[in-house]
């Protein structure tokens, strides 16, 4: 990453191309070698179950993941490997998006590899880019939109507003906190001289094009009168996740970037208000305050703000880069290097499922690595985003051992009951070659799914004993589910229902389970 003279601003040079392209390849690299370790996360069977349900809405997500999610199983299937392609090409393209961004900004060689260095080993984007989910896809959108706004204010070029409208539409498709972003960034241009952008048609076009592209969803979202709102609220109500103090959040998003990144990073905001160059996209400083301080005021998780780290980054890379080379700090490069590099590649360990899960709780104690949780309940031996990939294959064969040892008159008159949409995806997805049953749950979207045709007995997988006793004429437990490395949540008892008293169709809607 040797520094080189200036290239031609807003022509990427070869030479800076390589450095994105390198970066790009080794993080793909990465994520397809892992791509098949441990298991598929709980959130995962789920919006494999949803890619079966197409739909222009679901209660807690928006659309866009199942529906790639469904072009991916028919290209390749549906094992962990593939469905592991997608967040990987994402995580890819996020890379050649911020080096492209830092190069747009008046970046060379060492500024574009120093921005995608970060991206590259920041643990969020380790985790988002090894998952299935919209974290990913909507962390791309975010930096895309940032390219098109740099583009539009660098070239004096309005039509890049256009290509930001579809692009905005498709992340408002993608993840509703979306949202955020363009609160943000209206902000920043009503605090900035770019408010004059509202005095030309394009970026009206623009706000119209975002509109139509996010319509089917909010049509849904009308026609089931706004389930994601209720199901937020529950969440508040519920007081599920964990709440920061204003200090602590701001201290969350140190650790997921990487706690010496924030050299760079607040290096990023600094270019963004002071930099004599840099002043002049003050909008998308002006953009990251404003939605931090609004998901500290709404208590929203820190990963949230993930999504705008790549434009700090890009930002903070170049200024780094023009302070070595003006006041001949030649060791500002190699040190900033290894502050990002050593650490990284030490914590790496720790976000990518690359150690056995024996060896990945060692590790990560002696690293002292254990992240904060976001959710209160979530407890298990490792992380969530670890433990939630495991347990879900003995699952799924301790109900197939229980389903198929009854006499066959009798599992015709048998379903399978599951509390949560983790435990319905895996069995709707791994207990085929068992011959099972779709499973039944009033959890999140699967309570629009409904709860079929009425079985007499049902295997109910975590209830307590004393409840299923109240609306049965018989209960038995039939497993215990006791894996070392999944969620402390699913390491319960499950049990067979017999006679259940209960019309479930003229139960279903006190049944809704949505958080």
């Amino acid at each position: 990453m040797k520094s080189s003279s200036r290239p031609v601003p807003g022509v990427a040079g070869g030479r800076e191309l390589i450095v994105i392209g390198a970066f790009a390849a080794v993080k793909l690299v990465l994520h397809l070698a892992t791509a098949a370790h441990y298991g598929y996360f709980r959130d995962e069977l789920y919006f494999i179950a949803q890619s079966e349900h197409l739909d222009w809405g679901y209660v807690d997500v928006a659309p866009m993941t199942a529906w790639l999610a469904r072009l991916m199983r028919m290209l390749l299937g549906d094992s962990l490997f593939a469905i592991h392609v997608l967040p990987a090409l994402a995580g890819a393209a996020t890379i050649v998006l911020t080096g492209l961004l830092a190069r747009e900004l008046g970046g060379r060689r060492f500024a574009v590899g120093l921005a995608c260095l970060v991206v590259l080993l920041a643990p969020v984007f380790l985790v988002d880019d090894s998952l299935l989910g919209p974290g990913a896809l909507e962390r791309l959108l975010w930096v895309a939109c940032t390219y098109c706004v740099v583009l539009a204010i660098r070239r004096q070029e309005p039509r890049y507003w256009l290509l930001f409208g579809m692009l905005a539409g498709l992340g408002l498709e993608t993840k509703h906190s979306f949202l955020f972003f363009g609160f943000g960034l209206f902000t920043g241009l009503l605090l900035t001289n770019e408010r004059n952008r509202f005095r030309e048609r394009h970026i009206w076009i623009a706000g119209a094009i975002a509109l139509l592209l996010f319509l089917p969803n909010l049509v849904w979202q009308i026609h089931h009168d706004f389930p994601t709102i209720e199901g937020l609220r529950n969440v508040q109500r519920q007081q599920k996740n964990v709440v920061f103090s204003p200090s602590g959040y701001v201290f969350q998003q140190i650790l997921m970037l990487l706690p010496t990144s924030v050299l760079v990073w607040m290096a990023g905001l600094w270019f963004y208000f002071f930099h004599e160059h840099g002043q002049r996209y003050r909008l998308l400083g002006w953009t990251y305050l404003a939605v931090l301080l609004m998901m500290i005021g709404l208590k929203g998780k820190p990963y949230y703000m993930a999504p705008l780290y790549p434009m700090l980054l890009a930002g903070g890379a170049v200024w780094i880069d023009e302070i070595a080379n003006r006041h001949r700090w030649r060791w500002l490069r190699p040190v900033s290097v290894a502050l990002i590099l050593l650490p990284g590649v030490a914590s790496a360990p720790g976000f990518l499922p690359v150690l056995p899960p024996e060896q990945a709780v060692t590790y990560m104690e002696r690293m002292r690595l254990r992240p904060s949780k976001t959710e209160v309940g979530h407890m298990g031996a490792l992380p969530q985003y670890f433990g939630d990939r495991f347990g879900w294959p003995e699952m799924v064969e301790a109900v197939a051992q229980a389903y198929n040892a009854l006499p066959p008159e009798e599992r015709a008159q048998t379903g399978i009951l599951a509390n949560n949409y983790g435990e319905a995806g895996a069995i709707d997805l791994l207990g085929r070659k068992y011959g099972l049953p779709k499973a039944t749950s009033p959890h999140q979207n699967y309570f629009y799914w409904g709860p079929g045709e009425q079985k007499r007995n049902y295997i109910v997988l975590q209830d307590e004993e004393e409840h299923l006793r109240e609306v049965c004429d018989a209960v038995e437990v039939v497993a215990v589910l006791d894996h070392p490395y999944a969620m402390q949540e699913e390491r319960r008892p499950v049990h067979l229902c017999r006679g259940l008293r209960l019309n479930l169709k003229e139960r279903w809607p006190r049944m809704k389970h949505w958080n």
